[in-house]
């Protein structure tokens, strides 16, 4: 299979040597995508395009997520001498794809090449017509395209549509704050397709299962979307900075110095590691402490420049591109317990009370924190080997009591018969109402949020785990075993 990658407008209005550069290094995120996705193959550059030759099915899919590709197209390609021997080689390549159906032509040169497009395309079109229903240049059943390079040809008939940008890696690197939400995944989709290599922070606040939804979404953005670079998580366990946080600083501060410690936790990080910006998926006026006014302070915190892609986006817009990037489903079930909301946040914070309120907590013990950190290769990384995956089900076991953590109204819309009903908030004043010695089975609505609610059992000496895919999969289950509508 030959796949003509065209490169991105963005390459190839560079300056001749910038271009380049550019090019070579999207030829080598090509080659690392082959050999990552098991494609196998060649990968030929040229100024114009680049070839890429495999048996690899699936690759154009793969391919067109590659950074730098502004589309791709299964071609055939053929040496030709002149302008009739194009137009029979068309002929033997498209009379069957055009066969019975309505047609256009399009070609286009590339390179210093001497044929007339307007020839090439009247000509084959002339020749394709015995074969096909007609001609209909505005909505064509098929299109035969035609590429003409120097000395060879080209022939398709579908473009796919790549999403532009930079190649990975050309524009430096960057630490991106990832928390598994909807934002912070998405920030760093776009900075990826700006050139910029990332790695990530990740600054539990929840335990396993916050920790679970976050390395899962950058798994997804180390496996889909960046070829050419090896992007490691670094995990800090922020929660006995927190507990100063909530003894020592007034309520209504707490999620915008929260937000200064995670600029400083960035910066401490990016210094040791050579990153030269942070990334955050911040949009202006989000919730309270992403005002204008809140950000500005908030920024104070740091010297390093913080890169905030999203900052002019609505959130369904956020949500919506989460599904091409591929986290949605990750990001609908994980808590977002990065917004630490008091009742009453401050949106218009004086610098010098933040400062003053900051100064109670020991920024050293978050140093310290971060020099603790762990660090996850995320191409090595395999579910398999995250400890809370033991803990979800997708059955119930004989004996287990099973606990619904959704809100009230959740659970009287439905719940799985005999369910007690024990919000995640109050389990932990609750749990004493469960007994020892039996297994507990969790539920919420999609299967993250009873992964904390096992977490915390477990810590407390209770055999508990997760329905795998919360309520939903859970009335599946209970269909299949009854062979009725659980309703």
């Amino acid at each position: 299979m030959l796949i003509l990658i065209r490169l991105s407008g963005e390459i190839t209005t560079k300056s001749r040597r910038t271009r380049r550069r550019f090019a070579e290094r999207l030829t080598e995120n090509l080659r690392d995508t082959l050999a990552r996705e098991g494609l196998g193959g060649t990968v030929e550059p040229g100024w114009d395009r680049i070839y890429v030759r495999t048996e690899g099915n699936g690759a154009p899919e793969v391919l067109r997520r590659v950074f730098g590709v502004r589309s791709l197209s299964v071609a055939v390609g053929k040496e030709f001498q002149d302008l009739a021997d194009i137009v029979r080689l068309g002929e033997e390549v498209f009379r069957d794809h055009v066969r019975g159906k309505k047609f256009a032509v399009r070609a286009r040169r590339v390179g210093n090449v001497r044929i007339s497009v307007q020839a090439l395309e009247r000509d084959l079109g002339a020749a394709l017509y015995p074969f096909a229903s007609g001609v209909d240049l505005e909505h064509p059943e098929v299109t035969a395209y035609i590429e003409v390079h120097d000395g060879r040809a080209y022939f398709f008939t579908e473009r796919v549509e790549g999403y532009g940008g930079l190649p990975v890696g050309v524009e430096g690197k960057a630490l991106c704050l990832i928390s598994g939400g909807f934002d912070s995944p998405v920030a760093a989709w776009y900075m990826l397709k700006r050139g910029v290599e990332l790695d990530y922070l990740f600054l539990n606040l929840g335990g396993c299962a916050h920790e679970y939804g976050a390395l899962s979404c950058a798994k997804v953005l180390a496996d889909r979307w960046s070829y050419g670079t090896r992007p490691r998580i670094h995990i800090v366990d922020l929660r006995p900075l927190m507990e100063h946080l909530h003894r020592a600083v007034k309520p209504n501060y707490w999620n915008l110095i929260l937000r200064r410690l995670f600029y400083r936790a960035g910066e401490l990080l990016a210094e040791r590691e050579g990153h030269e910006a942070l990334v955050t998926g911040e949009a202006v006026g989000q919730v309270s402490s992403q005002t204008l006014h809140n950000l500005a302070v908030a920024s104070e915190a740091t010297r390093i420049p913080i890169l905030r892609p999203l900052l002019g986006f609505d959130k369904e817009e956020i949500v919506r591109h989460s599904r091409v990037v591929g986290t949605h489903d990750i990001s609908s079930g994980v808590k977002e317990y990065c917004a630490v909301v008091p009742r009453h946040p401050v949106t218009r914070a004086p610098l010098e009370r933040v400062r003053r309120e900051e100064e109670k907590l020991p920024l050293d013990l978050l140093e310290r924190l971060v020099g603790e950190r762990r660090t996850v290769d995320l191409l090595d990384l395999e579910h398999a080997e995250l400890e809370v995956l033991q803990w979800q089900i997708d059955e119930i076991p004989e004996g287990a009591i099973v606990v619904d953590v959704r809100e009230p109204g959740d659970y009287k819309s439905w719940h799985y018969p005999g369910a007690i009903n024990i919000p995640l908030a109050d389990l932990p004043k609750r749990a004493e109402e469960l007994p020892k010695g039996r297994p507990i089975v969790l539920y919420c609505p999609v299967g993250y949020q009873s992964l904390d609610g096992a977490e915390l059992l477990r810590r407390l000496g209770y055999e508990a785990y997760s329905f795998r895919g919360g309520a939903p999969s859970l009335r599946k289950y209970l269909e299949r075993a009854s062979g009725n509508n659980p309703g």
